[in-house]
């Protein structure tokens, strides 16, 4: 079974935010995985947009991404330690829904502690 990694730090700015999502695209295309990589590539761009509205500073935020044949797992590392919040979906708020999806796409996800700060992390099972 082969398994993959990388890591890359990225600043906490909004054009890290697609740089996040097109990463995750070249790097699932040339592995080869056989996950959605679509979705992998939505949920990465929720939680780094998460880093970048409610963390930013000057602190690096880390992606990073490693996978086998059986499971995908991208985390976002960054340097607050506040956890992330499944909101209630609100129709008067065009904003907040972002761990809502990660929750309703990922297998699994979750939040650890990380040195001063979190790394929030989501699996993947491979696309049938």
């Amino acid at each position: 079974m082969t398994t993959r990694t990388a890591s890359v730090d990225l600043p906490p700015v909004p054009t890290s935010v697609p740089t996040a999502r097109h990463l995750v695209l070249e790097l699932l295309r040339a592995w080869g995985t056989p996950h959605d990589r679509e979705d992998a590539a939505l949920l990465v761009t929720e939680l780094v947009a998460n880093v970048v509205d409610h963390v930013g500073g000057e602190a690096n935020l880390t992606l990073e991404i490693e996978t086998s044949e059986d499971w995908l797992r991208i985390a976002v590392v960054d340097g607050s330690s506040v956890p992330p919040i499944v909101r209630q979906l609100a129709a008067d708020s065009p904003r907040g829904r972002g761990m809502r999806m990660v929750q309703a796409i990922a297998d699994r996800w979750g939040a650890d502690d990380h040195g001063d700060g979190k790394r929030v992390w989501f699996e993947l099972r491979p696309a049938r």
